[in-house]
């Protein structure tokens, strides 16, 4: 059993990669408590006795490839858990000595930084015979981020229940999963108090505040605002628009019998929420007809809607209000204002509504 020159070199030359090649992205408090990833392939070389041996079918060095799955318990320690494919070949015909290796290994990482690594652990293997092994290894790893790097190590595989002692290199990548805990900022040093050479200024005093809206009453431009609503820079109340129904307006409008022509008369009403709706330009109007409980009531269906459309075709028409802001409907006998069947309550019953809607303003509140 003879130790490998090529395991011995590729060893010796990992520590002078972490001194003078490259320089880590991380530290190692950033691998701290975080799961990480590898792929890798290897190459393995038999201990020389394998080569020379029938028991082990001549196995020749070889290329091989393999994951990990690992976890970095410390700043230092982290353990891993580890498949291998060995792709062998007999150096006596070529053909397949292909196997397996499974294990679990715990790395010491040297110093502050995440670079240079020691390796241990316990392997099994079927390449050949199945076997059970220890390693021991050197390891070095260069991270671009957070999140990446590529890592190169050397192992000595010393069998336990067979006398071999076989080496192996890998190259290969891994990923560190999730991000790293946030360092907390170093606290500065106090600055030196300043030497004064006059006396220190008194401080100034506080502006009264009369209406508690935040604002100081030296800007204040609104004093007195209620304490629940929300006010601007100047102290006064902040105000939201919006369409609110403003209530139903009576019409008294009285027409002819089977008639609805609006009498010059009757226009009184009719001309002032004409003048409402053009001041107020965003309001809109529902044209009610309603008709007393007399006769057909399919007849006083369609004369309760002439007679709205009558006062729809007045607002268009003299107060140019848009045709889009104004809808008529008939109700005819179906919702009476005075029930029963007496003058009075016929005369109640015929008649205009309104129902206008109109952009309010209203504060908001804290």
């Amino acid at each position: 059993m003879k130790l490998n020159k090529t395991f011995l070199a590729v060893a010796a030359t990992l520590p002078l990669l972490s001194a003078n090649v490259f320089a880590d992205a991380v530290t190692a408090a950033d691998l701290k408590e975080r799961v990480f990833g590898s792929l890798f392939g290897e190459y393995y070389m038999p201990d020389t006795d394998k080569t020379e041996s029938a028991a082990w079918d001549y196995m020749e060095k070889d290329w091989g490839y393999g994951v990990e799955l690992g976890y970095y318990l410390t700043e230092n320690w982290a353990l891993r858990a580890e498949y291998a494919r060995m792709e062998m070949q007999s150096l006596l015909d070529g053909s397949d000595v292909n196997g397996n290796r499974y294990g679990i290994d715990a790395l010491y990482h040297l110093g502050a930084m995440p670079s240079v690594y020691l390796v241990g652990g316990l392997k099994r293997m079927d390449a050949g015979q199945s076997t059970t092994a220890f390693n021991l290894g050197l390891g070095y790893k260069h991270f671009f981020n957070q999140n990446f790097a590529l890592f190169a190590e050397a192992n000595r595989y010393q069998g336990i229940d067979e006398s071999y002692g076989d080496a192996g290199i890998k190259l290969g990548m891994t990923y560190l999963f999730g991000t790293a805990a946030a360092k907390a900022a170093p606290t500065p040093a106090p600055a030196p108090a300043p030497v004064r050479a006059e006396p220190v200024a008194p401080a100034p005093v506080a502006v009264a505040d009369a209406d508690s809206d935040g604002v100081p009453d030296n800007m204040d431009k609104c004093a007195g605002t209620p304490a629940v609503h929300k006010v601007d820079a100047s102290g006064c109340t902040v105000y939201v628009e919006k369409m609110a129904a403003v209530g139903d307006i009576d019409i008294e409008v009285r027409f002819p019998f089977d008639s609805a022509v609006v009498g010059a008369e009757q226009r009184a009403d009719v001309d002032n929420l004409g003048a409402f709706m053009q001041r107020f330009t965003e309001s809109t109007v529902m044209i009610e007809g309603h008709a007393s409980n007399t006769g057909n009531p399919a007849y006083n269906m369609r004369l309760s809607e002439r007679r709205a459309n009558a006062v729809a075709d007045i607002l268009k028409n003299n107060f140019d209000v848009d045709p889009s802001r104004i809808s008529a409907v008939g109700y005819g006998v179906t919702r009476p204002r005075v029930e029963g069947n007496t003058s009075e309550a016929h005369a109640a019953n015929q008649r205009i509504e309104a129902k206008v809607t109109a952009k309010i303003k209203e504060p908001v509140l804290r």
